[in-house]
């Protein structure tokens, strides 16, 4: 092999190494074609009863046991009787075994750390292992849970349910 064809071997691999470069470039510039830099909008205003603890649905503090610069995780309206709602985003289950009391528990079962997935029927439900705990305290109705789930503390203000 001479020097000719040395330089010229040299030569196409630059190229090939040139080329894989622009290809690169290229796709670069693609990945944030058409992508907006504006910052995204801001969020709406969650529903009553959605989990969003920023979200008021009382409208107002009330006077009364809460603590009114906390907003209202919830209002009584939105908790049926016999069942509960939770909240995943603030980590509580807030039930109300019967007319007017009002409980609250951690969302997190107890078995191996699931968020717990429903409230009805006097029960609460953690679909990952099928744990099942008792609406008015909390305990265990059957396993594979070993442990009742925590209580949260709540307050009722009026109508509105507060984290306390």
């Amino acid at each position: 092999m001479n020097h000719e064809q040395a330089g010229c071997c040299r030569s196409r691999r630059a190229m090939l190494a040139g080329t894989g470069a622009v290809g690169v470039a290229a796709l670069t510039g693609c990945a944030t074609y058409g992508q907006s830099t504006a910052a995204p909008p801001a969020p709406a205003a969650a529903p009553a009863g959605s989990g969003d603890p920023s979200a008021d649905p009382s409208g107002s503090a009330a006077a009364g046991g809460g603590d009114v610069g906390t907003p209202a995780l919830t209002t009584l309206a939105d908790i049926p009787v016999g069942g509960g709602q939770i909240f995943a985003d603030a980590g509580v289950v807030v039930t109300q075994p019967t007319a007017g009391n009002i409980k609250a528990y951690s969302s997190t079962c107890t078995h191996q750390g699931c968020t717990v997935t429903s409230v009805a029927d006097g029960v609460i439900t953690c679909a990952c292992h099928n744990s099942v705990f008792d609406i008015a305290d909390g305990s265990v109705r059957s396993g594979p849970a070993g442990a009742p789930l925590p209580a949260a503390n709540v307050t009722v203000d009026g109508d509105a349910i507060r984290l306390a």
